[in-house]
């Protein structure tokens, strides 16, 4: 840990650049997984489809500077390369032999469920540790993870 004049104790710091750099290796890995989605879906829905996978992918880079700037500005390391956030995401690799458009949706749909469960859990970390900064921004990450994966469902929705 770097020295800070951040009036958090240090121990709570650490605490919760620890729980944030496991958020930012699912948001790393959560973005290369829609980016797989966007490069390579297939079918009668690809254009729209190729186009929401890229704006999920864009907000999801955007969660992952949210989370490594707090882990910074708190006097941590942040640890998002692809080596770390593949060794220590939380979610399920992504299948790499699937075109059509329905098999990615049900994919990134589990996907985004996945990586909102974890972000809502660190919510509460958060509050447990009194950094009500850290709670902010994983309820915001929370909010647009939600719109996301309501998109993403809403494409198969009626034929369930």
């Amino acid at each position: 840990m770097y020295k800070t004049k951040n009036d958090l104790p240090q121990a709570t710091r650490t605490k919760i650049q620890s729980l944030l750099n496991e958020r930012l290796a699912d948001s790393v890995d959560m973005q290369t997984q829609v980016k797989q989605a966007h490069w390579n879906v297939k079918g009668a829905n690809f254009i729209g489809l190729h186009k929401l996978f890229d704006e999920i992918a864009e907000d999801i880079e955007d969660y992952s500077d949210l989370l490594a700037e707090r882990i910074v500005q708190l006097g941590g390391i942040a640890e998002g390369t692809a080596r770390v956030a593949a060794s220590r995401s939380t979610l399920k690799e992504y299948p790499l032999n699937i075109g059509e458009g329905t098999l990615h949706i049900e994919a990134l749909s589990a996907a985004l469920a996945k990586y909102g469960e974890g972000i809502r859990k660190a919510i509460s970390q958060c509050d447990e540790l009194d950094d009500a900064d850290a709670a902010d921004i994983c309820t915001e990450i929370s909010r647009g993870t939600d719109k996301w994966l309501w998109f993403v469902e809403a494409h198969i929705q009626a034929n369930k």
